[in-house]
């Protein structure tokens, strides 16, 4: 029997962009974006994270061709393209929003000349959008690199931004992204430390049972994908990054929890 997996698809930007040659896995046309909904509509089971790490962790049945959405930094341009096309298929989706941001614009785009510096959602448009079923996540508060950082700088970007985003929301959040794919074996024991149950990376994979659910691997979806290079990557499990590998040989040796 093949062994169960889901896809964990990755999104920042979701609008109107001209064509480009560099960032590219940083944005997806709407246009393109509306395809793509409408091909999982019909062709495979979009389930929210929750169930996917259940399925994973063997505490309920993981669908077959399973997929979660997932939405790095809650750009605005989430609200406006986004939300409206996975509303209307009745997708669900996780954002993971940068605590202190919000409503402020992306400063690090600046170190690309010529990149537009996109606004970030502010925190009653997250409101909204949770209120509507869409689950938040945490970005950290300064949406920095996390390995290498000392530990209580670690401590303080996670913690306080969940922190922030429960007392926004009123509601627990327990779901973490890494900026950057940016994390290290301090960022992963301080990350349970600081209560979350999930944490995705820019690992390329899909998630298995194998995959520990504080290093969930994810499929970047790039802004030249055509229906076929999408649902190419959906369909295999195969060609993780070597980095993938490396550290669930690490973590089967550190026997760490899940």
């Amino acid at each position: 029997m093949s062994q169960a997996y889901v896809s964990l698809l990755m999104y920042h930007q979701v609008g109107a962009f001209a064509p480009m040659r560099h960032h590219r896995a940083n944005y997806c046309d709407h246009r393109h974006f509306a395809a793509q909904m409408d091909f999982l509509a019909r062709f495979y089971r979009v389930i929210d994270l929750e169930s996917a790490l259940g399925g994973l962790e063997g505490r309920q049945p993981l669908p077959k061709r399973a997929v979660v959405l997932t939405f790095d930094d809650a750009y605005e341009n989430f609200a406006e393209y986004a939300w409206p096309i996975l509303e209307r298929h009745g997708l669900p989706a996780i954002v993971y929003a940068i605590s202190g941001y919000l409503g402020r614009r992306a400063d690090w785009f600046a170190k690309d000349p010529g990149r537009p510096i996109p606004r970030l959602m502010s925190g009653a448009q997250l409101r909204e959008l949770h209120g509507a079923g869409v689950m938040i996540g945490s970005h950290t508060v300064d949406h920095l690199k996390l390995a290498g950082l000392p530990p209580e700088a670690q401590r303080r970007q996670l913690a306080q931004s969940r922190a922030a985003l429960e007392d926004l929301l009123g509601a627990p959040v327990v779901h973490l992204c890494y900026p950057f794919g940016s994390f290290d074996a301090t960022t992963i024991r301080l990350a349970a430390e600081c209560g979350y149950q999930s944490a995705v990376t820019c690992l390329r994979g899909a998630a298995t049972p194998k995959d520990h659910p504080l290093v969930l691997p994810r499929k970047a979806i790039s802004f030249g994908d055509t229906l076929i290079g999408y649902g190419w990557k959906l369909a295999f499990k195969h060609a993780p990054k070597p980095e993938l590998h490396a550290w669930r040989r690490w973590l089967a040796g550190k026997g760490t929890s899940k």
